[in-house]
């Protein structure tokens, strides 16, 4: 083995990936976050139904009780936060998906980071090595952007 090969190194790094906008693009985001969407207003029901068996079934259990009256209190406190918990993560996808829909067409945004792993050897440039990004137009690669 050479001692050039022998002095290389295969090391993990960071990769952004980024798409262009694209009429298609912006149909695929506002599905999904509808579908965010849908899946909480699920949940809060299921919650909500929760929270209402769970109230009739302690005061069947003791009306007059004030242990029981306490759990009735903690447990309407509980099912509260965390209908509030669900229904901030909603207001937050409503943004994300108003967001969406003012998005111009080519503009390129962040759809998040993966992992990859890249050789390194003796004299190469590890910061423009650490720099790769991948454009995607409607799911295809159509720029690598950095040093392979």
């Amino acid at each position: 083995m050479d001692e050039i090969q022998s002095q290389q190194l295969l090391l993990k790094r960071v990769i952004n990936v980024k798409a262009v906008v694209t009429p298609l693009w912006k149909e695929e985001a506002q599905k999904q976050l509808q579908k965010q969407i849908n899946q909480l207003d699920g949940r809060l029901q299921q919650l909500e139904m929760q929270g209402q068996r769970m109230v009739t079934e302690l005061q069947k259990q003791g009306e007059g009780n004030d242990a029981i009256a306490q759990q009735i209190t903690a447990a309407s406190n509980k099912i509260n936060q965390d209908k509030g918990q669900l229904l901030q993560q909603k207001n937050q996808i409503l943004q994300q998906l108003q967001q969406v829909q003012t998005l111009e067409l080519n503009k390129e945004v962040s759809q998040g980071l993966i992992e990859g792993f890249f050789k390194v050897g003796v004299g190469d440039n590890m910061v423009r090595k650490m720099q790769m990004e991948i454009l995607l137009r409607d799911g295809v690669i159509e720029e690598i952007r950095g040093e392979v």
